[in-house]
């Protein structure tokens, strides 16, 4: 089971984006494998940080990742760790500068100095809330999303159609600055193109030079019988597209399911309670019972029924998601005295009391005698 990332990095899960800046660059320093040669401890604590530092220094990763965990990242597009990732080690890098004077790419090569500059496909993620109703047929339901979409105009290249990019000047395309410290050559990505090596001169004047555009998506797609509350859907290619429209990114929908007013769930089982009248609970009865699918089943009663029985109502309950079993209904039972009693009610029960042997216009004794009993009892024990 993956360690929590506030705990990683020893912050709160109230801590500001400094202090969880801070909380990084104090960890990679303690960690960094070139600081501990050898010692494989420390190089798992170092990218356990940087994962944590990736997921929670992004304001959305680390919103799904408060309300959903792990799971809610749903692989490398929210939150998932592969590698190292360069906009983690830009940070890095400047913690290397400000500390030491040489440049990240001192340690692990020149690739992870220059960025993609377009950007790359991405996952969406969405709640969706449904009756336990829908949850136990499965539904077919229609969802418009807001999501970037290429540019109609320049597919994706920020360009005003006709022109091209330009060599960057700052870096001469190479996407890096260097400079000389002592031994070590530091190589800083270039902050005029962001390590892209080119420039946009001429951007696009409809997406202004963004390469993406907010459009109105209308999907539909089913929901499976049997999903339970804070199940993650998938559904393949509904992300937001990467670079000029090569691959698109996946959407996740994390199902919430409203409170019944009848039923509760508990997994593939239904629990429900119903009220007997002190009639139907001593004489036993028929009653019938609801279903989710709008059915209902006869439930029979034995006489003498108490409070807290419960009942099963085989295959009452909701199918396996993704299987063939289905789950039960359990039906407990609560006998429910009458309030209101006229004068025939009251002889009728009073002649009732009676006729089992019992006194109503004198002090019950029996309680207490119980408990005298399994007090002299435990005496005894001793």
């Amino acid at each position: 089971m993956k360690k929590d990332y506030y705990e990683t990095l020893g912050v709160s899960r109230q801590a500001s984006a400094e202090e969880i800046k801070k909380a990084y660059r104090q960890a990679a320093l303690k960690f960094h494998p070139d600081r501990n040669p050898g010692n494989k401890e420390a190089e798992e604590k170092f990218k356990e940080a940087a994962e944590a530092y990736s997921v929670l220094i992004d304001q959305e990763k680390r919103s799904l990742y408060d309300r959903y965990g792990h799971q809610g990242l749903g692989g490398e597009g929210y939150g998932g760790f592969s590698g190292f990732d360069s906009s983690i080690f830009q940070d890095f890098e400047d913690i290397l500068g400000n500390f030491f004077g040489f440049g990240f790419s001192s340690f692990f090569g020149e690739q992870t100095a220059k960025r993609e500059q377009a950007p790359q496909s991405r996952d969406l993620a969405l709640e969706l809330e449904i009756s336990l109703e829908e949850a136990a047929s499965g539904i077919e339901r229609e969802l418009t999303i807001n999501r970037n979409e290429l540019c109609p105009v320049c597919q994706g290249s920020r360009l005003k159609p006709g022109t091209s990019k330009n060599v960057c000047p700052a870096c001469h395309g190479t996407g890096q600055l260097r400079y000389q410290r002592g031994f070590f050559t530091v190589a800083r990505t270039c902050a005029r193109c962001d390590g892209s090596g080119e420039i946009v001169t001429t951007p696009c004047p409809e997406c202004r030079g963004t390469g993406r555009m907010k459009q109105k998506r209308q999907l539909k797609f089913k929901i499976p019988p049997g999903v339970d509350d804070g199940v993650r859907l998938r559904i393949p290619g509904e992300g937001e597209p990467g670079d000029k429209g090569r691959s698109f990114g996946d959407l996740y929908l994390f199902i919430r399911i409203k409170k019944h007013p009848f039923f509760e769930r508990k997994g593939r089982d239904l629990y429900c309670e119903i009220n007997l009248s002190f009639s139907q609970a001593a004489l036993g009865t028929k009653i019938a019972i609801p279903l989710l699918g709008g059915d209902s089943e006869m439930l029979k009663i034995p006489p003498g029924a108490q409070t807290g029985d419960v009942f099963r109502i085989k295959g009452g309950g909701l199918k396996e998601l993704g299987g063939h079993r289905t789950g039960d209904l359990f039906v407990s039972v609560r006998v429910k005295t009458p309030d209101k009693l006229d004068k025939e009610q009251k002889a009728l029960l009073k002649r009732l009391a009676e006729l089992g042997g019992e006194n109503l216009d004198q002090v019950d004794r029996s309680v207490l005698e119980r408990y005298l009993k399994m007090v002299a009892d435990e005496r005894s024990d001793q």
